[in-house]
Formats: C-alpha cells, sequence, structure tokens
C-alpha cells in the first residue's frame, strides 16, 4: 500500500524535492490531477477481490524492488502437471507514472484464455529517473523471473512473452532486448505491442502528425514531460535500441511480435515502419529456414479512427468492440506462440471439464 500511495503522488514529491529543471517542475504539478484521479478508479475495482497477489521483484540496486501483480490461476489438474508460459506485462504513463492495475483487464484475459502465468510489472520513472534506468527495471525483472518463476510460480521460462500498452511497449521492448538463454536463443518468444512509441531520436513535438489528428492536443502542454525519458541522453543514445527499438536487430527481437496500432496516433508512422522493415527481413529469413522450423511473425493490426491510448479507457468512452478485438486478437497470438513452443492451453481446457474446480 505504501508503495501505491507513494507512486500515486510521486509527481508531487518529484516537483518539490528532485532535480528536475525549474520548467518540468510545474508539469508534474499539472500532472499530478491525472494521477490521483485515474489511479484510485483503475485499482478501486481491485480492492476486495483482487484477480492478482501483490509481489516485490529484487533489483539490481541493494535493497530496492519493482511491484509486480501476479495473475496465477493454478490448473488443479491432476493429469496436467507441467508449467506454464511466463507473460510479462509493462504498463503505460507516458514514461513519467502508471500503474500495473491498469493492465488488469488485459492481464485477466491472457491468464484465463491463454493459461499463461501473467506478471505485470512497474519501473522507475522519468524525470527523476530517465533512461535507461526503466528498461533495466524490466531487465532485472526478466533475469529473476527466468531464475525463480518456476518454483515460484509454477511458470516455463523456456516460453515467455511480453506485452506493453504505449510507453511500456517501449520500455518492455528495450529491457528485455538481446536477451538470450545460454544456448544463444532468445527469451522472450512473442511480444504484443500496443501504439508504443518506438522512436525517440525526435522529441514528441517534432514528430509527424497523421490525417484526422487533432489539431488542439489536451496533453500538449505535458509533452515536454514526457520526452525527459529520452532528453537528457537522447544525443548520446542516437544509435541505441534500447531507447529506440524501432533500430533494434531482427535477431535481437522476440521471434513473434504483434503491433496494435490505432490510426489517429502521433506515434503511427515509426510502428508502421518498424513492422515494414522487419517484414521484409523476416521474409528474407523465413525462405532460408527448413520445411520443419517454424518461420518469423511479424503483424500489425490497425484499428482505423481509434487514437492513442483507447484501450485503457472505460467502456463507455470508446467502441468497447474494438478493445474487444484488440485483446482477444492479442491473446490468440500469444496462444500461437504458446503452440510453438509446446503448450497448448486446450490441455487445460479439456482437464477442466473433469475437474471443474480446476
Amino acid at each position: 500500500m505504501a508503495s501505491f500511495l507513494l507512486t500515486m503522488w510521486h509527481p508531487l514529491v518529484d516537483a518539490l524535492f528532485a532535480p528536475p529543471p525549474l520548467q518540468q517542475r510545474w508539469r508534474l504539478l499539472l500532472f499530478l490531477p491525472v494521477t490521483l484521479l485515474l489511479y484510485p478508479l483503475k485499482s478501486i475495482p481491485y480492492l476486495f477481490s483482487p484477480p492478482f497477489v501483490t509481489y516485490y521483484i529484487p533489483s539490481r540496486r541493494p535493497g530496492e524492488s519493482m511491484r509486480a501483480l501476479v495473475y496465477n490461476h493454478p490448473t488443479k489438474c491432476p493429469k496436467l502437471e507441467r508449467k506454464r508460459p511466463l507473460h510479462i506485462d509493462v504498463h503505460a504513463g507516458g514514461f513519467v507514472g502508471g500503474i500495473p492495475e491498469a493492465d488488469a483487464p488485459f492481464c485477466t484475459q491472457v491468464a484465463e484464455s491463454t493459461g499463461a502465468v501473467v506478471v505485470a510489472v512497474t519501473y522507475r520513472f522519468a524525470p527523476r529517473h530517465p533512461f535507461p534506468a526503466a528498461p533495466d527495471d524490466i531487465a532485472d525483472a526478466l533475469a529473476w523471473l527466468v531464475r525463480h518463476a518456476g518454483a515460484e510460480f509454477g511458470a516455463d521460462a523456456r516460453i515467455v512473452t511480453l506485452s506493453g500498452f504505449s510507453a511500456g511497449g517501449t520500455v518492455g521492448l528495450g529491457g528485455t532486448l538481446g536477451s538470450k538463454h545460454s544456448d544463444g536463443t532468445n527469451i522472450v518468444k512473442g511480444a504484443v505491442m500496443f501504439y508504443s512509441p518506438l522512436d525517440l531520436r525526435l522529441s514528441q513535438q517534432e514528430k509527424r502528425k497523421p490525417p484526422g489528428y487533432p489539431r488542439f492536443d489536451p496533453a500538449q502542454s505535458l509533452l515536454p514531460l514526457f520526452d525527459t525519458y529520452a532528453g537528457p541522453s537522447r544525443i548520446r543514445n542516437l544509435q541505441n535500441p534500447r531507447m529506440h527499438p524501432t533500430l533494434a536487430s531482427l535477431d535481437d527481437l522476440p521471434e513473434d511480435l504483434l503491433c496494435v496500432i490505432p490510426t489517429v496516433d502521433i506515434t503511427l508512422y515509426e510502428q508502421l515502419d518498424l513492422v515494414e522493415r522487419l517484414q521484409k527481413e523476416a521474409a528474407v529469413e523465413n525462405k532460408k529456414r527448413l520445411a520443419s522450423q517454424s518461420i518469423r511473425r511479424i503483424e500489425k493490426m490497425m484499428f482505423e479512427g481509434q487514437w492513442h491510448g483507447w484501450l485503457e479507457l472505460p467502456s463507455w468512452a470508446i467502441d468497447e468492440s474494438t478493445r474487444r478485438k484488440a485483446f482477444a486478437s492479442a491473446c490468440d497470438f500469444l496462444m500461437d506462440v504458446h503452440r510453438k513452443y509446446g503448450f497448448d492451453v486446450s490441455e487445460i481446457v479439456e482437464c477442466r471439464k473433469y475437474h471443474p474446480q480446476g
């Protein structure tokens, strides 16, 4: 609870006591009402019957940890003793905030429909903690989970998938990029990115706006605050794929990748550019693979007329059918990744017919 309260009030704490320049302090205060309003709205529904348990994952920083929510639905099937896939989710927040509870609807659906153990993690925020603090936190969480998720949660560290909403996708890919098992294979086998900014070489204000983008952006005054994640070290990291996942090599990215892309989004073109490049490179690689080998999947799912962050809004504010479609497609994609590596959720479904309490 103390960790949650600190997260909710962190814009005020950072504005008063942290080192950001003066021009960012008033933006932090402007961001404060957002956290005070949205965080309780996102978390209150889970106060009394949460579908998760709270866990603290150790960090590389002595005495510090990352707060995580673990969605673990044991099968309780006596004949099904195998471990289940591990899925890691990283929440949105413009690099300056956010809570893992915001992704609870999606994480619950992933856990229930795919059979995976889902771990939703948080990370340190800019401007107090600019790049590479956030991807370092995700890297620490991944390393710990690979070592301990089997014993702690009954998860299979050989089948790891990833999802990220907005900034969470950037941080998630950056933190897991190039992570390998001892045999040289990628730890993260598949990923679903929801409207993630993948190229931070330009500031938010400099990015090309797509057709239909509103002339007045309500978040305009906060864009420089969001940019503090990359701002202090952007020049030094212009070629660093951990900051700019669009620069990542095909081999360092998950084998399978799905990008869920709304068309009214300032990050539209960088998402399309990455998908187009990876599809061309994957096509060349797939031709070289043997018939017995699985192929790489690089896909996009477009949502016309939807805007950045729409999946995280309440039902009354959006076309709910688009959220159902996006989440269902993401779960189907993740299940395909699981099957590719030997896990089929239908085993659990079949077992539950005979053990309904599982």
